[in-house]
């Protein structure tokens, strides 16, 4: 059944963009940004002068911006405060982050799978980065990716550039345990596996950590650094899993620009 169309209501004349903005945020704003660009401070008369503030009003914010911790005053000069520092430091780390992640969306689109990014970085797994689709999702973790390192092919990629004493160590922390049928059985096993790992070459499992599931990962040295990217698929589609790893293998030169930057966040 059609609708009648209701009679539009009266709408209030639309105010100017300007109305809607806070002048005082925007002249707190600009003294920031003006001394930011002063390394060496600067003082008040000079800040007003270069913002077009009238010098009572710069005084009266830069006293709040000094009192909230944005800037720090000293022998008169005013320096960016630690509070603005903190913006700055976050806003450098989304960025980076963001660059990590739009390198790994290349490789998923690229490739056509789920792929991860990992470091080993104070003796523990951390997954940095997963970048998936709908129609390819990643792998749920449904045992912690940390204390399960010898069951998926993150951490054994992982473990495999670790010297002796720090796999070890790190088993010593997170005993090998059965997560699935497949996984491997003891510590002394999947060391001699390990051991056997050739440098630069994909280290696979097969439905070790998540039954249906087929896993691939490239190790990467990033300074000194333990890194890894991988792959994992459905079991269905395992025999894609090699070819698809060489592929990543490929990618992986053009990115590792990107990648490094990842170890700072």
């Amino acid at each position: 059944m059609p609708q009648v169309p209701r009679q539009a209501s009266p709408v209030p004349s639309e105010q100017p963009h300007s109305a809607t903005l806070i002048g005082s945020v925007q002249r707190a704003m600009r003294l920031l940004e003006c001394v930011a660009e002063h390394e060496y401070g600067a003082p008040a008369k000079q800040l007003a002068r270069e913002t077009g503030l009238a010098l009572p009003t710069a005084y009266h914010l830069l006293r709040t911006l000094v009192h909230e911790g944005y800037l720090h005053r000293d022998k008169g000069l005013f320096f960016l405060g630690d509070a603005a520092v903190r913006l700055s430091s976050s806003a450098a780390k989304q960025k980076r982050r963001s660059t990590v992640a739009d390198a790994l969306a290349h490789c998923r689109d690229a490739i056509g799978v789920p792929v991860y990014y990992a470091l080993y970085r104070d003796g523990e797994i951390e997954v940095m980065c997963v970048s998936d689709t709908p129609g390819n999702p990643a792998v749920e973790e449904w045992a912690d990716f940390r204390e399960t390192a010898h069951a998926h092919a993150i951490g054994q990629c992982l473990l495999s550039q670790l010297d002796e004493d720090a796999r070890r160590d790190h088993l010593d922390r997170h005993p090998v345990q059965s997560i699935t049928p497949y996984t491997v059985r003891d510590s002394r096993t999947l060391l001699r596996r390990l051991d056997q790992a050739r440098s630069a070459q994909p280290v696979t499992e097969r439905q070790e950590y998540a039954l249906g599931t087929v896993c691939a990962a490239i190790p990467i040295t990033v300074g000194t650094t333990a890194a890894t990217m991988a792959i994992s698929l459905p079991v269905h589609q395992a025999d894609r899993l090699l070819s698809a790893a060489r592929q990543l293998q490929d990618e992986i030169g053009r990115l590792l620009g990107s990648l490094a930057i990842s170890i700072s966040i």
